[in-house]
């Protein structure tokens, strides 16, 4: 019954995230008109003056809600949301005190600002909670069957099963069973999960579920990943797309480069405090040198030496061997544990952005050994050194440390083929959340040098799992 209101989803989501904007614009109105209107230079503003500001603090609230995912209930875990409106409400609440500022021609009080960050993280609280309960019981989990190939798909599910308050995988099936045992066995499913299937056999079940009204969550291929930022033609009466061979034109290049000099050169001047203070935390530890140097590649494939602070004992990789740091790596000091979970060890990298090496936004800079590693499973790996590689990125913002090379690649081209000036601006902004996730950082298997996992599961194994899964899901109904 609940799945009636599916089509009334957007609606629905949209006026419960008004609330949360209109409630912290009204705590912003009440400290403008008692704490900050009679500050200004012009002494007092006139009614249409005081609504101005109100509606501002509104758009600013929105547009970093917006861009953080503080508005996006139901799509994302709940802590994250909560993690989201607190970081909204803090850009929202520093940009407008920076513009009351400016308008008394002084530095005012900020006291009534540290108040209202309060108050907004006590409404955000409040209503997330509220939120998610009504969105839940509105619209309870998808039950979801998974149709996968030859593919290893278990960390797929285990993905899909940390947010089984959205999705419930209760079945699988293998895509050699053919269309015609799919098509009777997804009658008992709300929505399909295609997972790594060849693309013939994949778009002809992807065509029943469109004709049948099917909800299809698909896995794109690398190939569909680069025609989503070819360009559409329509000057002759068969639809193209232009797929073209270079990554980023001559004004792009511009602007990615006047971004990174604009942001880098002021970020590192107000950065070198936390630098020197890393340094001597380091020195002080173990009296081992402060940066690490390492060759990684960038644009091309062109190798450079790549410093970062040191978070790793010293001769922590003999003879050169490229390993990738472990969950509960003891490799890793305590200090190096602090600075990797901060990312102060990417400070250094500041630097190669000014000196043109690297840029703010790109793919990770990888060893020239790892890269050689992946391409020779994966030849298309290379796509992703046709730009420079980046202090923060696609990859690094919606991926891990940990996240499989085939992944990585998928996102690292996702942001070569839709690249945009203002992309890389929401990139960087979005890094300030990336850097309070800890998930972000974790390391790779025990048996793992690389990120690259051996396929170990097969279809028999991936059945037993997720009836495993079936029956605690039903137990917990019960």
């Amino acid at each position: 019954m609940s799945r009636n209101y599916d089509p009334y989803k957007k609606t629905i989501l949209f006026f419960m995230s008004l609330v949360s904007i209109v409630l912290m614009m009204a705590v912003f109105a009440w400290f403008w008109y008692h704490t900050y209107a009679d500050t200004m230079y012009v002494y007092r503003f006139y009614r249409k003056g005081n609504y101005a500001m109100i509606a501002l603090y509104g758009i600013l609230l929105y547009f970093f809600s917006r861009m953080y995912g503080a508005l996006r209930i139901g799509q994302l875990r709940r802590i994250e949301v909560l993690l989201s409106h607190f970081l909204a409400a803090f850009m929202a609440n520093f940009v407008i005190y920076i513009v009351i500022c400016l308008l008394a021609f002084r530095l005012v009080s900020p006291g009534g600002v540290v108040l209202m960050q309060l108050l907004d993280c006590v409404i955000a609280s409040v209503w997330t909670v509220f939120a998610s309960q009504i969105y839940t019981r509105i619209f309870p989990p998808w039950k979801i069957l998974l149709i996968y190939g030859e593919r290893p798909a278990t960390d797929l599910v285990y993905k899909v099963e940390e947010r089984k308050d959205k999705y419930a995988i209760y079945g699988t099936i293998n895509i050699n069973k053919g269309l015609p045992a799919i098509a009777e066995k997804v009658k008992d499913y709300q929505a399909v999960i295609l997972g790594d299937i060849p693309a013939a056999k994949r778009n002809e079940v992807l065509k029943y579920c469109f004709g049948e009204g099917i909800r299809a969550y698909v896995i794109p291929k690398i190939s569909d990943i680069i025609l989503m930022g070819a360009d559409r033609i329509h000057i002759f009466d068969t639809p193209f797309m232009l797929a073209k061979g270079y990554a980023l034109t001559f004004d792009q290049r511009f602007w990615k480069r006047f971004l990174d000099l604009v942001i880098s050169i002021p970020l590192f001047i107000l950065a070198s405090p936390f630098m020197i203070l890393t340094a001597l935390a380091i020195k002080l530890y173990d009296r081992g040198p402060v940066l690490y140097h390492q060759r990684r590649c960038t644009k091309d494939e062109k190798e450079f030496e790549i410093y970062k602070f040191r978070s790793m004992v010293v001769g922590a990789e003999q003879e050169g061997e490229a390993v990738l740091a472990k969950e509960n790596d003891e490799r890793i000091t305590p200090v190096g544990r602090f600075i990797r979970r901060t990312r102060l060890d990417e400070l250094p990298q500041l630097y190669h952005v000014i000196t043109g090496e690297m840029s703010l936004v790109g793919p990770r800079p990888e060893r020239p050994e790892i890269i050689a590693q992946y391409k020779e499973e994966m030849p298309e790996f290379a796509f992703r050194t046709r730009v420079k590689a980046g202090v923060t990125g696609f990859a690094q913002i919606y991926g891990k440390y940990n996240t499989v090379p085939y992944d990585k690649l998928k996102l690292d081209l996702f942001y070569i083929e839709n690249y945009s000036f203002w992309m890389d601006l929401k990139l960087i902004l979005m890094t300030v959340k990336t850097l309070l996730k800890k998930e972000s950082t974790e390391g790779v298997e025990p048996l793992q040098t690389t990120a690259m996992r051996r396929r170990t599961d097969s279809g028999q194994k991936l059945e037993q799992i997720v009836d495993g899964l079936k029956k605690g899901k039903d137990a917990e109904d019960e």
